[in-house]
């Protein structure tokens, strides 16, 4: 397989809320920190991927926010500007303001055509070379194997003529697996295990485009050995409890509980991720970040996240 650094458009997807556009800040910025020309795109126009850098807010036009890393966010109606002044010479600010009124009606009428207009616009960007790679914080599991497919949905109603000429090209790139695959964030819980799970399945079943790895975040560090747990047990009986409390001058319970907590939530977590082995190709590169325990999401996070994704490299 690809080395997952070495291909040239990444499409991060995962279940809300399991963290990737964590992971999808921290790969950008980990090859860029590798000699990379990297750009970083927000697909969510909800997003949030300026704090992962705090480096201000993100539009349409890409910025150089790091040396050899950019970032912008994903408009349909700038990509469709971009692409009408490439392609059919139309100035920009010429006669596109009904064209574009026109477009808001049509996509709202044919589906997959805003889809076309985001994958179109990142896939331009690898055809021309203008980065190493294209890191894209892409839709929730939920919706991104539409999104993959709607260039070969387009391609497929019409035949010949300009439109098939420009998906063609789109699904040259999205279908070789030198070049692009789907990076799938999950998490140690039963439900991000469960998606992922079926969507491994649906991106085999029903594109072409290759799954490149599975990236478990939040992974919870294992605190304490078996011998630490049984003195942890213990620890538990009465006579013991009220040892400690004497000489600690404190109830030592909640420390006690705290440490049985620590160990179910890891034996829970492993369970789900022994399901998650099993039930993937092993073949399929599956890496670990570690639960960071930290309030903010910040820049400090995103690099620390980094270094761990470099480990698993």
């Amino acid at each position: 397989m690809t080395a997952l650094l070495e291909r040239r458009l990444l499409f991060v997807t995962g279940k809300g809320g399991v963290g990737k556009s964590t992971i999808a800040a921290s790969l950008g910025l980990l090859a860029a920190e590798q000699g990379k020309r990297t750009l970083v795109c927000e697909v969510d126009a909800k997003g949030n991927l300026a704090d992962f850098y705090e480096a201000g807010d993100t539009s349409f036009t890409p910025r150089e926010i790091h040396p050899n890393l950019w970032v912008m966010s994903m408009d349909t109606e700038a990509s469709l500007k971009e692409y009408l002044s490439l392609q059919l010479r139309i100035p920009l600010l010429g006669r596109i303001g009904p064209v574009a009124r026109t477009f808001d009606f049509i996509a709202t009428a044919a589906p997959g055509v805003k889809e076309i207009l985001t994958i179109g616009k990142l896939a331009w960007e690898v055809r021309e070379r203008h980065y190493d790679l294209v890191v894209v914080d892409s839709v929730a599991s939920g919706h991104i194997v539409g999104q993959l497919t709607a260039p070969q949905g387009i391609n497929e109603l019409v035949s010949v003529g300009m439109v098939r000429n420009q998906t063609q090209w789109m699904l040259d790139i999205l279908t070789d697996p030198s070049q692009t695959g789907v990076v799938i964030v999950s998490a140690p819980e039963e439900m991000p295990v469960t998606e992922t799970l079926e969507l491994t399945g649906r991106l085999a079943e029903e594109t072409n485009v290759d799954v490149a790895a599975v990236i478990v975040n939040r992974v919870l560090p294992e605190l304490f050995t078996d011998s630490e747990e049984e003195v942890f047990d213990r620890l538990r009986s009465p006579d013991r409890v009220a040892a400690l409390t004497e000489v600690l001058g404190g109830d030592v319970t909640p420390i006690l509980d705290a440490a049985e907590l620590a160990v179910t939530l890891r034996r829970t977590r492993a369970g789900h991720l022994t399901r998650l082995r099993a039930g993937l190709d092993p073949r399929l590169p599956l890496m670990f970040v570690p639960y960071l325990f930290s309030r903010s999401h910040g820049v400090r996070a995103t690099r620390q996240v980094a270094e761990f994704l470099a480990e698993e490299l």
